[in-house]
């Protein structure tokens, strides 16, 4: 059974998912060209929480589509499992950016072990995404442009995890653009949107 409280508490945390995940992208991207390690430092922190923000809204959608077959509990096991790796993964940035190693350098360049190339982060957090969008596509309890910003964000996150996966090179275009558009735009967009609908 759906709680209202819930659904405030998982709204609030949606809008500061949308928040952590900006500034992520800003200190990931803006403060590491003119500082790396306060750049670093930020963006795994950012990550981090991230990460453990965007459960309770996975919550409050699962709660809303759990009769919708297997559909949602499949989004939902996806979601957390992404939504955790995104956590460890920041969690690994930050304790690499509090305590950097002399071996560092040499070993940026390696996947991390807890979320390779992204898997957990882009790929199953996408497919996740993706899943939930459609069923918010079929309530009529959110709106349409609602599930169409999250099936474009997904899309966006899937391309990420390939792209990293094949192509390595950050700069690639086909990587670069993706990963402005999703994390300065459409990602967090996204959550702050959902977090509003569901306090309401």
């Amino acid at each position: 059974m759906r709680s209202k409280a819930f659904d405030n508490f998982a709204g609030l945390l949606s809008i500061l998912a949308g928040v952590t995940g900006f500034a992520y992208a800003v200190s990931f991207v803006i403060i590491s060209k003119s500082d790396p390690s306060t750049g670093a430092l930020l963006s795994g922190k950012f990550l981090e929480l991230t990460g453990i923000l965007v459960i309770a809204p996975l919550i409050a959608l699962y709660q809303r589509f759990k009769d919708e077959g297997g559909y949602a509990l499949w989004a939902f096991i996806f979601g957390v499992a992404g939504a955790l790796g995104r956590a460890v993964h920041g969690g690994y940035d930050l304790a690499n950016a509090l305590n950097p190693s002399t071996n560092l350098p040499a070993l940026a360049n390696l996947p991390s072990q807890s979320d390779p190339r992204g898997l957990l982060t882009f790929g199953l957090s996408g497919l996740a995404l993706f899943t939930f969008s459609w069923l918010i596509d079929k309530n009529r309890t959110f709106p349409k442009n609602l599930a169409y910003l999250g099936y474009f964000s997904a899309i966006l996150s899937l391309i990420l995890y390939v792209g990293r996966l094949t192509l390595l090179d950050p700069a690639n275009p086909i990587i670069l653009y993706p990963a402005l558009i999703n994390g300065f735009v459409a990602n967090p967009l996204f959550y702050l949107w959902l977090g509003m609908r569901l306090r309401k």
